[in-house]
């Protein structure tokens, strides 16, 4: 690659470690938010919720724009705005502005992120060169998952609205370095250029049912739950039908025949929502049971990290030598055996106990991440590869809200008391949600085994 298109990776793999070290340091600083602003546990999973939300549910109208309406030009413009809004959010008095913040920048995440993805996709030949360009930039992802945990510890410490700050200072610099490292392209002008709004708002008034469904499941009686997750099932049907129907349809409903593309969004679905689920949960285990600080906690979690290292080094060696279906099978069957692991956790497990359940993961996120990103934009079309984009992190921000919101519930519904036994009652009955949504997705990428070339 020529020195700019080196410069312009970085600049892109900048924004997706700035999305990373956002949702890690805030994961980190949930138990200070929830004692400054008074926050109950339900309460308190919105404050991530809200973003995911806003990034799942926003996804697809973003990858779209981007498509339409200029990748350069819809990037540095939502990049801007969550730059504003992260800013917002550390002023927050109370708990509903900084979720309404945080949704927000969920929002503009929604825009800038498939934006992003889909510049690296046009931009590098399909192949080995997009590949390695994929994986570096999966891999990059981790690393801001990994030092946001140390940032989201330090940060915390002193005050847990540095936590929002510092993200917004490190969007103002990669919106300075983007600026004249990402190149100008003659812009594309479709013959429709409307995005499909009612589509766009029936998809995400879905999704928020269907979360609010589960997350309210353990509080009201199960009529009421039924309700609203069949609401939420009713407007995706009526989304179909707007789609089939749409001169401009938000999600053009023939991607979908592809087999290997499916795959990879249900997969990313379940492999985002055992994840998000299992981190919430590790979370409150360490910090609220076993009275960790917020550094303590981000160290201790910090191995899951090492697929920043792994990512760009090994799994391309291994995608070349096995293909993709076979690394994310594996990755996804050491997911399973990760979250497993941790089920033994008692009142005074030590961490050398903890620590295979964390390196584990990590290196489950680098088989597993990297290659669902390569399988769910291969062979699109390059005018739809932010439809392909945003259809992949809606699937993975769905699958994350769903994760905490499932979570959530069998914790409440379980918990006995405020006494240790029955908090570590609760926290072990809800590892059974990441270890399922794990053990599902390894089943759904492993029926496309068969399928895949033989290298």
């Amino acid at each position: 690659m020529t020195p700019r298109a080196w410069g312009m990776l970085l600049v892109l793999c900048g924004a997706i470690f700035l999305e990373g070290i956002n949702v890690a340091m805030l994961n980190v600083a949930l138990p200070a938010i929830r004692a400054d602003l008074g926050l109950t546990t339900g309460e308190l999973q919105w404050v991530i919720s809200a973003y995911v939300l806003g990034y799942g549910g926003f996804m697809l109208v973003g990858g779209r724009a981007a498509d339409l309406f200029g990748r350069r030009r819809m990037f540095l413009a939502w990049l801007a705005v969550f730059l504003v809004v992260s800013a917002l959010g550390g002023m927050a008095g109370e708990g509903w502005t900084l979720i309404a913040a945080r949704f927000v920048a969920g929002v503009a995440a929604a825009v800038m992120t498939p934006a992003g993805l889909s510049i690296i996709t046009t931009s590098f030949p399909e192949g080995p060169q997009r590949n390695r360009a994929l994986l570096v930039y999966s891999g990059t992802a981790a690393g801001g998952f990994s030092l946001g945990l140390v940032l989201g510890g330090l940060l915390a410490a002193v005050n847990w609205r540095l936590v929002l700050f510092a993200p917004a200072v490190l969007a103002l610099v990669i919106l300075a370095l983007a600026v004249p490292l990402i190149p100008k392209t003659p812009a594309e002008r479709p013959a429709d250029r409307r995005v499909d709004v009612w589509g766009a708002l029936t998809i995400t008034a879905a999704i928020m049912l269907l979360v609010l469904g589960v997350e309210r499941a353990a509080h009201v009686e199960i009529g009421w739950t039924a309700a609203i997750v069949a609401a939420g099932l009713a407007l995706i049907a009526l989304f179909v039908v707007i789609e089939r129907r749409s001169p401009a349809p938000l999600l053009r409903l023939g991607i979908l025949r592809s087999g290997p593309l499916v795959r990879a969004n249900l997969a990313g679905l379940l492999f985002a929502g055992a994840f998000f689920g299992f981190q919430f949960i590790a979370v409150l285990y360490l910090q609220e049971l076993r009275g960790w600080s917020s550094l303590e906690t981000s160290l201790a979690m910090l191995a899951i990290g090492a697929d920043a290292v792994l990512a760009p080094t090994l799994t391309p060696r291994l995608v070349d030598r096995f293909g993709n279906a076979k690394v994310i099978v594996g990755g996804l069957v050491l997911a399973v055996l990760s979250y497993a692991l941790f089920l033994p956790i008692g009142t005074d497990t030590v961490y050398p106990a903890m620590f295979p359940t964390m390196i584990i993961l990590g290196v489950a996120f680098a088989l597993a991440y990297g290659p669902l990103t390569i399988v769910a934009t291969e062979g699109v079309e390059e005018s739809e590869q932010g439809l392909a984009g945003g259809l992949l992190y809606t699937s993975f921000q769905f699958g994350a809200a769903l994760g905490l919101a499932a979570s959530t519930a069998v914790i409440v519904a379980v918990t006995d008391g405020s006494d240790p036994a029955g908090l570590l009652g609760g926290y072990r009955a809800a590892l059974a949600v990441p270890i399922a949504a794990a053990v599902l997705a390894a089943v759904v990428s492993a029926s496309g085994l068969r399928k895949e070339p033989v290298r």
